[in-house]
């Protein structure tokens, strides 16, 4: 089963993330202080860990960097009340994977750490991806449905190289935001929008089954038609 190591002092949080994660059949260790969650998480045996970032007696950016320092790559997502972009900056610096504020909605966090879990389990050498008929070829940049080739533009590709990186998986416009552009932050744009439909232009072709679809209210996904 898939270990998750949650080092978060405020009870409440704890309990959210604890249940949240076990509902999506992680098994959940939680820690509530930083010497703690760092001694466990030297330990070793654990997927994934959830850090907050101000925690007592050794604070979240302690504990990364000290992770880091001794060769742990395990992913950690930090969770914080600290959402200026500086500190954003600052825990991805420092080694964390991604970079969650709160308050947050409890599924967006489970949909970080799958990403996560998933980017992680991905072997380097995969060269090629693949979502019904639609190919990716990520050595030469080809784009594919089915015997068409399709003609994409650098931020496209990219955009639609993260989707079907998780295939299946629900990705919110914030992790497209940060990951696709490298924001940090909502710009308040439409940019999204206009990138994804100009996706589906080129890859839902009159006849063909749709691949892309819109979750109302939490974001985008790509997957076999049903």
């Amino acid at each position: 089963m898939t270990r998750v190591l949650t080092i978060e002092d405020d009870a409440v949080t704890g309990q959210e993330i604890v249940a949240e994660l076990t509902s999506h059949g992680l098994d959940v260790d939680w820690a509530d202080n930083g010497r703690e969650g760092l001694a466990k998480a030297i330990a070793g045996g654990y997927d994934l860990i959830t850090l907050d970032r101000m925690l007592p007696e050794v604070d979240g950016l302690t504990i990364v960097t000290t992770l880091r320092n001794l060769k742990i790559a395990t992913p950690i997502l930090m969770i914080s009340a600290l959402s200026d972009v500086d500190e954003r900056v600052r825990g991805l610096r420092a080694g964390g994977d991604d970079y969650l504020t709160k308050p947050f909605a409890s599924d967006e966090m489970a949909a970080r750490v799958e990403v996560l879990l998933r980017r992680n389990s991905v072997p380097m050498t995969q060269t090629r991806l693949q979502v019904a008929d639609l190919q990716l070829d990520l050595i030469s940049h080809e784009a594919r449905r089915g015997e068409q080739t399709l003609n994409l533009l650098p931020t496209e590709y990219k955009l639609l190289e993260y989707l079907m990186r998780h295939s299946g998986q629900v990705i919110t416009r914030m992790m497209i935001f940060e990951e696709v552009w490298g924001y940090h932050f909502d710009p308040g744009t439409n940019l999204i929008d206009v990138h994804i439909g100009r996706l589906r232009k080129k890859i839902d072709s009159p006849g063909q089954s749709p691949l892309i679809r819109t979750v109302r209210g939490s974001g985008y996904a790509i997957a076999e038609p049903v």
